[in-house]
């Protein structure tokens, strides 16, 4: 059975960006190959697009986690990892998309508008791409940065030219099954709808000059019933009054058949309207249509195929003159009045139409950074003693790229940190060596006068001489300890001094240290 979904939560998880690679080409005769890893390839995006045949949000209510591709890593001889595969996700037209806090972030309309919900991560730089003057064979290459992870909220909001509204079983839904091909659930019991209907109304041509064979044709939507305090919540008001936001004309269907003594036309048309000029649309500015209350109007009194529905139509019609819109009385048992009600409703639609041309597919607004924007921002630590921590775009991008197992790739880090100012600010702020400082998930210890990548002397590939900076004995030292030692045993010897008496004696570079 089909299930009208209009409200659903989606966790969108974008690809990750592929790794660089680190290679130097060796091939027989070419001894000085150099660098030829590839770049990454991009992660997929994760992409909403409005589609006209999808008419509700039922999908996604099943399967509610989207992720696209993952980036392809770079391989050697300068080939660059694919790209990852995008993913498109069908709603329908009217969705409105909001973040985890409520903030619009969307107002999806018009067929092909397309959000892109994630951003894919870029794919890392290979060591062919870091080459340089100072770094002639990088050993090292940058990691893909990961995608972006959002929890979303999408919101159907109807596209509908007219929408019906009226207290429970006033017979909107029965209305809609006759103006058109819809076939509504409709029973004699309040809240049988508790999901909008829409249908298609089709009308001949009445002006003159039309083309022969033209048709009229708007979309009618029937509300789930009103009742007082739906603005603030009661019923399945406000679950569905935001379907009336996008509806051209709004229409009154009054129950003149209601066996309830305290009810008359009259009064359900003042509720109503303190329920629609109480609820506040989330859409006023970018809809275009205006606020509710400025909506057109149209009143239609139903069931007066019953004789006392008539005679109380008769009685009301002078008052509902009041309000200023028209008057119709239907019957949609009998169905009369109901082919002048159409024409009337095409009419407004139509003119509705003219005043407001259909919006088409939406374009991207990219809004470029200003030029003098600050990168970043350097802060205290509320948390650590001395600490600092450094915020912005590029220096969290940098850590995320970087490998941290690779004494190079660390180097080639703290180099274009030192490049951008970070060091700068901190030495400003009076940080002391050894402060900690915290650039997104890492914390490092900072030491200052670092020198820039074109002074680092050149060692071997994955290592950087500025972090070299261990107590521990090389072997070149302990080869030359020893040596050192079976000199001076040597010169004892042929001088005849006996072996006690030299234990403990200071020889340099070579105290302490064992023979093996």
């Amino acid at each position: 059975m089909s299930r009208f979904v209009d409200r659903v939560g989606i966790h969108v998880t974008a690809g990750n960006g592929g790794h660089g690679c680190s290679s130097v080409h060796r091939e027989k005769f070419k001894p000085l190959g150099g660098p030829d890893g590839g770049n990454g390839g991009r992660g997929g995006d994760v992409r909403l697009v409005v589609d006209p045949q999808v008419h509700t949000l039922l999908d996604f209510h099943f399967r509610p986690h989207a992720r696209a591709g993952n980036g392809k890593p770079g391989m050697g001889d300068n080939r660059s990892g694919a790209n990852g595969e995008d993913l498109e996700l069908a709603i329908p037209d009217g969705t409105v998309i909001l973040d985890s806090d409520g903030q619009i972030l969307a107002d999806m309309v018009g067929a092909g508008t397309v959000f892109v919900a994630a951003q894919g991560g870029r794919g890392g730089l290979g060591n062919a791409a870091l080459a340089s003057k100072a770094r002639k064979a990088p050993g090292f290459a940058l990691l893909g940065e990961p995608g972006e992870e959002h929890e979303l909220l999408l919101e159907l909001k109807s596209v509908a030219d007219v929408g019906l509204v009226g207290f429970p079983s006033a017979g909107k839904s029965s209305l809609v099954s006759v103006l058109s091909a819809a076939k509504p659930k409709i029973a004699d019991y309040p809240f049988t709808t508790l999901a909008p209907n829409l249908g298609v109304v089709q009308t001949a041509p009445t002006r003159a000059g039309e083309r022969a064979g033209s048709i009229d044709a708007f979309t009618i939507a029937d509300v789930p019933g009103l009742i007082p305090g739906a603005a603030q919540g009661r019923g399945l008001g406000l679950d569905f009054l935001r379907h009336i936001e996008r509806c051209a004309v709004l229409a009154h269907v009054v129950d003149c058949a209601t066996l309830e003594s305290d009810r008359d036309p009259v009064s359900d048309i003042r509720a109503l309207e303190a329920e629609l000029a109480a609820y506040q649309p989330a859409l006023d500015a970018d809809h275009g249509l205006g606020d509710l209350a400025q909506r057109p109007r149209i009143i239609i009194l139903n069931k007066t195929d019953i004789p006392e529905a008539d005679e109380l139509a008769d009685i009301v019609e002078a008052d509902l003159a009041a309000f200023g819109w028209p008057v119709y009385r239907v019957s949609a048992v009998s169905r009369d009045g109901l082919r002048e009600l159409a024409f009337a409703l095409a009419a407004m639609v139509r003119e509705y139409r003219a005043a407001h041309p259909k919006q088409e597919a939406r374009r991207t607004v990219i809004r470029p950074k200003a030029v003098d924007a600050a990168e970043f921002t350097v802060v205290p630590d509320p948390q650590v003693s001395g600490g600092f921590i450094v915020r912005g775009e590029r220096p969290e991008r940098w850590i995320r790229q970087t490998q941290f197992d690779n004494d190079e790739a660390v180097g080639y880090l703290a180099d274009r940190l030192n490049r951008l100012g970070v060091e700068a600010e901190l030495v400003r702020q009076g940080a002391e060596p050894g402060a900690p400082v915290t650039v997104g998930d890492v914390s490092f210890d900072w030491e200052p006068t670092a020198p820039s990548g074109d002074d680092v002397p050149i060692t071997g590939r994955g290592t950087d001489i500025r972090l070299d900076r261990t107590d521990r004995v090389g072997a070149t030292e302990r080869r030359a300890a020893r040596k050192l030692r079976r000199e001076h045993h040597a010169e004892w010897d042929h001088a005849g001094v006996d072996s006690a008496d030299i234990d403990g004696a200071d020889i340099d570079g070579g105290d302490d240290w064992d023979d093996e």
